[in-house]
C-alpha cells in the first residue's frame, strides 16, 4: 500500500511537472519572435577560381505549398509522416512500433521522427546523437509546431530538405532530376522525389538508380497502404522507364561530395555551428582544383576494377598547404565515410624518409652503409625481432642509405632506426607535423603506426616545402551573404627541418624510379618509369592490409591509399594499383609544367657513385649522383683503396 502510494505521488508530480512544462513552452513561444523556417540558403562553395561548384541551395526558389505537385505532397507524408496533420509535432505511437521494431532486429530499421523534427534536425541542430541534442530538438519541435500551421511546416521541409547531389528543395530537385517545375511532376515522378531523402547520397537516381527505385517501390506501396491512391493507379505506376534529366557533370563527380565533406569538417574546426550553415548562406571560398579532382578521380576509375576496393588520396600545393584535391572512397553514393578525413591506416615503408631525414641529421650520409641480411634483433634480455625484407630477398651485403631507399630495404631500416634510438623518429614525426600518437618502437621504422592521409600529408608536405611545417586547409575565406568577410585564413609556416638535409632526403628519394639501382632487387616505383616525364621523389609502401605510394616536387604533393574496409589481404597484383593512379594522375596535372626541381643548396654537393655500393665508378649504367653535405662526402682516393 505504502509503494502505491509513493508511485502515485510520482505519477501526479510527474504528470503536474509536463502540465507545467508544456504550458511554459506555449507561453514562450507566444511571447517570442518566430523560429525562421523559411529560409533553404544552406552554403555555397567556390573552387580556387570562384566557380560555384556545389549548388547547396543556391539555384533554389522557394516554392508556396498550392505550387508543389499534390502526388509529391501525398507521397511524401505517406513515407515520411502520415499522422503529419493530427499529432503535435511527435507521433508517439509510430515512436514506440520503432523502439519496438529496432529491439527486436537487433539494429535500427526505422525511424520515429516526424516532419517537423526533421525539419528542425535540418535547419538547426547537428547530426549528434546525444542527449543535448535531443532536448534540444524535442524544444524546438514544440515551438515550430505552435508558430506555424501545418501546411506552413510542410512547405518549409519541401523547400529545405537534401535531394541529393547539392540539391536542396523540391524546385532545384525537379528541376535537376526531370527538368521539371515542382508542380509539374507525373506520379512516378513524385515518387522517385519523395523517396530521396532517406539517404539522398545514396537513393537518388543519378548517383544510384538501383537503389534509387527500391526506395520509390517502398514509397508507392505506402500510398496504396495509406489509401492515397487505388489499386489501379498502384497497378499501372511504371517506375522503371521514368527518364532521368540529371547526369554527372564535371562540376559534379561521383567523388567531389567527399571534398565537400572535408570542408564541413574543417567548418566544424573553425566554430562554424550548423545552424549558421544552413539558415546564413554563407559563401565558402575553397582551394579545390577542378581539374586536378577530375583527373584524380579518372585515374582512380581508370586503374580500379575490384567493387570492394576502397581509395583515399589527397593532392597538396607545397608551398601554401592547400589541399587542391582530395576522395576518401571510389563512390560517395555508395559509402559516405571519408577514409581521407576519418580513418587511420598502417603506413608501411612509407614512414622511412621520416627516418632516414632524422639519420641524415644525425650524421649518416646518403653513402653510409649497413648490411643488408636476415637479422634476429636481441632487443632485451627476453625479447627478440626478426623482420623481413619485401619476398624475402637480401643483398647479402653492406648496401648504401640509397639503396636501402631505392629497395626499401627494412632490414636497413632497423638497424638505423635502433642506430639513432628509437625515440628519435617520433620526434622527427612529431617535428614535421605529424599530430598521431606514435609509439616509440623498433617497427614504427616499417610503418607499424596508424597515421591519418591528411595527417600523414601535413609531414610529407614539411619535406616537400623544403622543411617549412605549416598547415594544410581546404577553405580560404568565408563571407557572410552581405559580402563580408568573416574568415580569412592567414598563411603561416616555420622552417622546422634543416634544408640542406632535406634537399638530400628528396634527391635520395628520386632512387625509387632509377632503374640503375637494380641488385638483389629492383627499385620499389621503377615499374612506372616510363610514364614519368619528369624528377619526383617518390616513395612506396605495403603491409598485407594497405598499399601507399606518395611523391612530389616543388609544384604537387600527391599520396594515394588503397585497400579493403574490411581489412582483407590483397591478391596478387594490386600494388600496382596505388602506383598507377599516382603516375597517371601526376603526369596529368603537371602537363604544361617546367620540370620544376628544387635548387642546390649553396652547402649541399654531388658525386657520381656507384648506385648500390656507394663507391666511384665509370660504369654509366650504374652510376647515380650521391648528395652530401660539404665535406663529408667520400674522398676519391680513399674510396679507391
Amino acid at each position: 500500500m505504502k509503494v502505491g502510494k509513493i508511485l502515485l505521488k510520482l505519477t501526479i508530480f510527474a504528470f503536474l511537472t509536463f502540465i507545467f512544462l508544456y504550458i511554459g513552452i506555449n507561453i514562450y513561444a507566444l511571447i517570442t519572435p518566430k523560429l525562421n523556417i523559411t529560409s533553404n540558403g544552406t552554403y555555397y562553395l567556390y573552387d580556387n577560381k570562384d566557380d560555384l561548384v556545389y549548388l547547396g541551395s543556391s539555384t533554389s526558389s522557394w516554392a508556396a505549398l498550392e505550387d508543389i505537385d499534390d502526388d509529391l505532397k501525398k507521397a511524401v507524408v505517406s513515407i515520411e509522416d502520415k499522422n503529419f496533420y493530427t499529432h503535435h509535432g511527435f507521433d508517439f505511437v509510430r515512436i514506440i512500433k520503432a523502439i519496438y521494431e529496432n529491439m527486436t532486429n537487433g539494429e535500427i530499421v526505422q525511424g520515429g521522427s516526424t516532419i517537423t523534427q526533421q525539419l528542425v534536425k535540418n535547419l538547426y541542430l547537428d547530426f549528434g546523437q546525444t542527449w543535448k541534442r535531443k532536448i534540444e530538438e524535442a524544444f524546438l519541435t514544440i515551438i515550430v509546431e505552435i508558430q506555424y500551421d501545418k501546411d506552413e511546416i510542410l512547405e518549409a521541409y519541401l523547400n529545405t530538405i537534401n535531394y541529393g547531389n547539392g540539391n536542396y528543395g523540391i524546385s532545384n530537385a525537379a528541376s535537376y532530376y526531370f527538368n521539371k517545375e515542382a508542380n509539374d511532376l507525373s506520379l512516378e515522378e513524385a515518387i522517385i522525389l519523395a523517396g530521396i531523402p532517406k539517404s539522398p547520397n545514396k537513393m537518388n537516381p543519378v548517383s544510384n538508380k538501383e537503389a534509387s527505385l527500391k526506395r520509390a517501390h517502398i514509397v508507392a506501396t505506402s500510398l496504396l497502404n495509406n489509401n492515397y491512391i487505388t489499386k489501379d493507379d498502384y497497378d499501372k505506376i511504371d517506375l522503371e522507364n521514368v527518364p532521368i534529366y540529371g547526369k554527372y557533370n564535371e562540376k559534379n563527380l561521383q567523388m567531389l561530395m567527399y571534398y565537400q565533406d572535408a570542408v564541413y569538417k574543417e567548418l566544424e574546426g573553425l566554430g562554424i555551428s550548423k545552424s549558421i550553415l544552413q539558415t546564413g548562406g554563407l559563401k565558402i571560398y575553397t582551394n579545390l582544383d577542378m581539374d586536378k579532382q577530375t583527373a584524380l578521380e579518372k585515374n582512380i576509375l581508370n586503374n580500379i576494377s575490384d567493387n570492394d576496393l576502397q581509395v583515399a588520396s589527397v593532392i597538396v600545393d607545397p608551398d601554401t598547404g592547400k589541399v587542391e584535391a582530395l576522395t576518401g572512397g571510389i563512390d560517395y553514393g555508395s559509402s559516405q565515410f571519408n577514409r581521407a578525413t576519418s580513418s587511420k591506416r598502417q603506413v608501411g615503408s612509407t614512414m622511412k624518409p621520416f627516418l632516414y631525414y632524422s639519420a641524415l641529421e644525425n650524421n649518416l650520409t646518403s653513402a653510409s652503409k649497413f648490411s643488408s641480411e636476415f637479422t634476429t634483433f636481441n632487443l632485451n634480455s627476453k625479447d627478440t625481432y626478426s623482420p623481413n625484407n619485401f619476398n624475402n630477398k637480401y643483398a647479402n651485403k653492406e648496401i648504401t642509405m640509397a639503396a636501402a631507399i631505392a629497395f626499401s630495404d627494412n632490414i636497413y631500416a632497423v638497424k638505423t632506426n635502433l642506430f639513432l634510438g628509437v625515440n628519435n623518429l617520433v620526434n622527427t614525426a612529431k617535428k614535421v607535423g605529424i599530430k598521431e600518437d606514435l609509439d616509440p618502437n623498433v617497427s614504427l621504422a616499417l610503418g607499424t603506426g596508424e597515421i591519418n592521409i591528411l595527417d600523414f600529408a601535413t609531414g610529407y608536405t614539411t619535406l616537400a616545402s623544403g622543411g617549412y611545417k605549416k598547415d594544410l586547409y581546404l577553405i580560404r575565406k568565408i563571407e557572410d551573404p552581405n559580402g563580408n568577410v568573416i574568415y580569412a585564413k592567414q598563411n603561416q609556416k616555420s622552417l622546422v627541418l634543416n634544408p640542406n638535409y632535406v634537399y638530400i632526403l628528396n634527391e635520395l628519394l628520386t632512387a625509387t624510379s632509377n632503374s640503375n639501382f637494380r641488385d638483389y632487387t629492383t627499385a620499389t616505383a621503377s615499374v612506372i618509369a616510363s610514364k614519368l616525364s619528369r624528377k619526383y621523389a617518390i616513395k612506396t609502401g605495403s603491409t598485407e592490409t594497405d598499399y601507399w605510394t606518395v611523391g612530389y616536387n616543388k609544384d604537387d604533393l600527391m599520396l594515394v591509399w588503397i585497400g579493403y574496409d574490411d581489412n582483407r589481404e590483397f591478391a596478387n597484383g594490386y600494388s600496382i594499383i596505388s602506383k598507377n593512379i599516382w603516375a597517371d594522375t601526376m603526369e596529368e596535372i603537371q602537363t604544361g609544367l617546367s620540370n620544376n626541381w628544387y635548387e642546390t643548396p649553396q652547402n649541399v654537393v654531388g658525386v657520381i657513385l656507384d648506385a648500390v655500393t656507394g663507391e666511384y665508378t665509370n660504369d654509366t649504367s650504374r652510376a647515380y649522383v650521391y648528395y652530401f653535405l660539404k665535406g663529408s662526402e667520400p674522398l676519391k682516393e680513399k674510396s679507391q683503396n
